[in-house]
């Protein structure tokens, strides 16, 4: 079977499966695991992320999203080439991913009709069943049934660790740094059953805008800047984004020094696996206590006041 796979949490899933060698075609975004950095790129952006500023990157994406347009392009030489009898897609988010009509309209260039499957997890739980989905379709039903018992018991090893915490803490998930979002989908859930307070996004619904004033009033005790598609490096070099908010300074969590900086790109933006990860780690920050014998991954958060007090140190 030859597998094109139109996202990076896809491409993450196909690996875990044991099915790189029958991917021929991945997007420009697809960087985990790295051997899928040299696949053959059927989906590329009319933008570089790398050199625009948060701001700018949303007022491109508004725009074409108004205008009926999409932020990214199917390469149909590239797709020629991969000849897929697979596409992996989603219809989740215009923001993410070409949208159905044009994956349908790309495939024309094959001669053939290979199968296409729309995956649009909102959830945890629904993640995992998207692990079984594309098993199911690529002959590896057994193996992908493995890999979510396996996350679904690391997922109930941390409800078991926050236990019933009477202290949660209020957070507040900041997916987009200018104009700030509230993060959705499946990140307020994480903090939840991380033992956080989430006063503002919704379970199971998109991001959405929100202002510096709404957060100021929820007054949230701990910060979490995990801007979609961000590592830490570009999130930082970006921070006086945030900072120059009047409200900012108000912020308990700022007072406090409970601002942290995370690797949303890869732990919290993409529906896959590491979405456990993330949870492991948005636990072990919000009550340390609890995740004693859990150490995150490197480089996958940072305390802000901690990381710039270092930065100022080195010069």
């Amino acid at each position: 079977m030859r597998i094109c796979s139109f996202l990076p949490s896809t491409t993450e899933i196909l690996y875990e499966l044991g099915l790189g060698d029958s991917v021929t075609g991945v997007t420009h975004e697809c960087d985990y695991p790295p051997e899928a950095v040299g696949k053959k790129h059927v989906i590329l952006s009319i933008i570089d992320p790398g050199k625009l500023s948060s701001r700018k990157i949303d007022e491109i994406i508004s725009k074409n999203v108004a205008e009926g347009k999409s932020t990214y392009l199917i390469d149909r030489d590239a797709l020629r080439e991969a000849d897929p009898d697979l596409i992996l897609t989603q219809e989740l988010c215009q923001v993410c991913a070409v949208s159905g009509n044009e994956v349908q309209d790309a495939v024309k260039v094959l001669g053939k009709k290979p199968e296409i499957i729309a995956l649009e997890p909102r959830t945890i739980g629904e993640i995992l069943e998207t692990i079984i989905v594309v098993g199911e379709a690529t002959g590896t039903g057994d193996r992908a049934r493995e890999i979510t018992q396996r996350l679904a018991q690391r997922i109930e090893k941390v409800r078991y660790n926050i236990g019933d915490v009477m202290d949660r803490p209020r957070v507040f998930c900041l997916e987009w740094l200018d104009p700030p979002y509230a993060a959705g989908h499946w990140v307020p859930e994480m903090v939840d059953i991380a033992g956080g307070r989430v006063g503002l996004g919704k379970a199971g619904e998109p991001s959405f805008k929100v202002t510096w004033k709404e957060i100021a009033e929820f007054a949230p005790q701990m910060l979490f800047i995990m801007p979609c598609g961000y590592d830490i490096e570009k999130t930082t070099g970006e921070i006086n984004t945030v900072m120059k908010n009047d409200e900012w300074f108000s912020l308990p969590s700022t007072n406090k020094g409970h601002i942290y900086v995370f690797d949303a790109n890869s732990y919290f933006s993409r529906p896959g696996p590491r979405v456990v990860d993330g949870l492991e780690i948005l636990a072990k920050t919000i009550h340390p206590e609890a995740m004693r014998s859990y150490e995150p991954p490197p480089d996958s958060v940072v305390n802000l006041r901690n990381y710039m007090q270092f930065e100022l140190f080195l010069g």
